[in-house]
C-alpha cells in the first residue's frame, strides 16, 4: 500500500487533524459525564485511552462503510474522491476497515469485556446502514427519514463510551437520556450542516439539503437544530449542577450558529457555505466540551 497515497486519502477522508481533537473530546466528556450523572469518581486513563481508540475506529469504520456503498455514486458524480480516481483502491480501504475492527475489540476488552456486547450494537446498526437497511431506493427518497435513520448511530456509539463508565458498577443515570439526545441532535447538526453549498457547488446526482429545502429554508432547519442540542445542552447542566456555566456560554455558541445561519440564508456564497461547516463542527466540539468539562470546572473554582 503506497503511503503517500495513503496519507492523501486521510486528508481528503478521514482527516485526523480535525477528526483526532473532536473524537478526543467526544469520548472524554462521554465518560465524564456518565461519572458525573451517577455521582461516581472518574474512572482511571485507561478508560479514557480505551474510549478514544474505539471512537476512532468505529468513525473509520464508518468511513470506509460509506466509501462501499456510495462508490458507484462517486465513480458516476463525484470521480475527483480518492477511489474513484484511482489514488488508492476499494479493497485497500476496506482492508483497513477489517483491521481496525480487533483494534476496537481489543481495546474494550482489555478495559471490561461486557462492552463488547455495546459494541455489537454499533455494528449490527453499521451494517444495516451500509445495506440502507433493505430498502435503498425507498429510503433516499426519503431524505429526512434516511437523515434520522443514519443519525441513530450516534448515540448507540455514545452508549459505548458512556458504557465504558457506567457498565463496570452496573448502574446508569437516568439523566443519561439527556447526553444520548445531545449526540443524536449534534449529529444531524454536523450532517446537515456539511451539506449547505453555495448553489454554484450543487453537484447533479449528489443529495445536499441546500438542493433538498432551498437554502434559507436549510438554514432555518439547521438552527433549529442547534436550538434543540442547546435546549439539551442546558437540561444537561441542570442534571450536573452546571447550568449556569452551560447557559452561558452555550448561549454564546447559540447566538453566532444563529448569526452564520442567518448569513448563509441571506447570501448562500462559497465562503459562507465554508463557514456552515466549520460552524457546526465548531459547535458540536464546544457542546461536548462545555457538558464533559464544566462540571470539574465547577469543583476547581
Amino acid at each position: 500500500m503506497n503511503g503517500a497515497a495513503l496519507w492523501t486519502y486521510q486528508k481528503e477522508r478521514f482527516p485526523l487533524a480535525k477528526t483526532g481533537p473532536l473524537l478526543a473530546i467526544f469520548s472524554a466528556a462521554s465518560i465524564c459525564v456518565s461519572a458525573e450523572l451517577a455521582g461516581r469518581p472518574l474512572p482511571g486513563w485507561g478508560a479514557f485511552a480505551a474510549g478514544f481508540v474505539i471512537a476512532m475506529m468505529l468513525f473509520f469504520q464508518m468511513r470506509v462503510c460509506d466509501e462501499y456503498k456510495d462508490l458507484e455514486d462517486d465513480k458516476r458524480y463525484r470521480p475527483d474522491r480518492p477511489i474513484p480516481r484511482g489514488l488508492i483502491s476499494l479493497r485497500a480501504i476496506i482492508g483497513l476497515g477489517l483491521a481496525s475492527v480487533p483494534i476496537t475489540i481489543l481495546a474494550a476488552w482489555m478495559w471490561h469485556p461486557p462492552v463488547l456486547w455495546l459494541l455489537a450494537l454499533v455494528w449490527l446498526w453499521l451494517a444495516a446502514m451500509t445495506a440502507e437497511f433493505g430498502v435503498p431506493d425507498w429510503l433516499k427518497a426519503r431524505p429526512v427519514l434516511y437523515l434520522l435513520s443514519h443519525m441513530m448511530i450516534m448515540p448507540l456509539i455514545d452508549l459505548v463510551l458512556t458504557g465504558i463508565e457506567w457498565m463496570p458498577s452496573n448502574w446508569v443515570s437516568d439523566g443519561l437520556i439527556l447526553f444520548l439526545g445531545l449526540s443524536f441532535i449534534n449529529g444531524c447538526v454536523l450532517e446537515i450542516g456539511r451539506k449547505l453549498w453555495a448553489p454554484e457547488n450543487e453537484i447533479e446526482g449528489v443529495d445536499t439539503y441546500s438542493a433538498l429545502w432551498g437554502p434559507s429554508r436549510a438554514a432555518l432547519i439547521w438552527a433549529g437544530c442547534v436550538g434543540i442540542s442547546f435546549a439539551l445542552l442546558v437540561a444537561l447542566g441542570i442534571a450536573t449542577h452546571t447550568f449556569w456555566i452551560n447557559l452561558g456560554l452555550g448561549s454564546i455558541g447559540l447566538i453566532i450558529c444563529l448569526i452564520s445561519a442567518a448569513g448563509y440564508a441571506k447570501s448562500p456564497t462559497a465562503s459562507a457555505e465554508k463557514r456552515m461547516d466549520t460552524m457546526a463542527g465548531l459547535w458540536i466540539f464546544a457542546c461536548y466540551a462545555i457538558a464533559g468539562f464544566a462540571p470539574g470546572l465547577m469543583r476547581a473554582l
